[in-house]
């Protein structure tokens, strides 16, 4: 979802603020998104890859957990976090 002038990230996160905000929340739950997607997409044609596997199912698990203190925290941008970024809600 990027554009070829390499302002817009992924509709919501802009650039700037992107390199500001890398300790954030929302900025790691948007990074461990990318790279989840990545390694399903790698996984739909190795399906044998039992160590990205496993990496895949570590990065499902840190990503569930910030998620979670995110609901804890601040349920406004736990919600607008998962629909920005087309995670279902459990």
């Amino acid at each position: 979802m990027k554009k070829k002038g390499g302002r817009k990230i992924f509709g919501f996160m802009v650039k700037e603020e992107k390199e500001e905000n890398r300790g954030s929340v929302e900025f790691q739950v948007f990074s461990f998104t990318n790279k989840i997607r990545r390694l399903a997409s790698h996984l739909e044609l190795h399906k044998k890859d039992f160590s990205s596997e496993r990496g895949l199912r570590r990065l499902l698990g840190k990503r569930q957990r910030l998620l979670a203190y995110l609901a804890k925290k601040n349920r406004v941008r736990y919600k607008k976090l998962i629909s920005q970024l087309d995670i279902r809600e459990r």
